[in-house]
């Protein structure tokens, strides 16, 4: 009897103790298209973003690509929902016409952007379009 209540208390704590969370890693994507750019961008600009994001760690891994735009000069993940600028939040490194790579970003920078993905946006910005030539909200997916 004494054995089983033993193996009992023990099996009750370890129910009771506290889990780690599972880090979660989350898809976010947006079609980029000049027409979204508030006070216009590159009028036949296109393009797509993916990203994969682990908002324990802040693994920040994506895709991005612009079209029919000249060269990048910057991205970056801004805050506003669509028809609105905002500040931004990221900034990735372009090359070319587009890249594929991961970076580090705070956690805490990202859990918002994963919580209500629609409150940002990702654009592309050129020599010609300096607050932007391509952009699109992101969506999880």
């Amino acid at each position: 009897m004494k054995r089983f209540l033993i193996l009992a208390g023990t099996a009750a704590a370890f129910a009771l103790a506290p889990v780690a969370a599972a880090a979660e890693t989350v898809v976010l994507t947006a079609n980029l298209s000049g027409a979204n750019e508030v006070g216009g961008g590159a009028p036949d600009g296109n393009g797509a973003f993916r990203a994969e994001i682990n908002t324990e760690t802040g693994d920040f891994c994506y895709t991005l690509y612009g079209e029919k735009i000249s060269a990048p000069t910057m991205a970056h993940v801004h805050t506003g929902a669509a028809g609105v600028n905002g500040g931004p939040v990221i900034t990735m490194d372009v090359t070319g016409k587009g890249s594929d790579m991961c970076i580090a970003v705070e956690p805490d920078k990202l859990k918002p952007i994963v919580a209500n993905p629609s409150g940002f946006y990702v654009n592309i910005h050129t020599a010609g379009f300096p607050a932007g030539a391509v952009r699109g909200q992101l969506t999880k997916g």
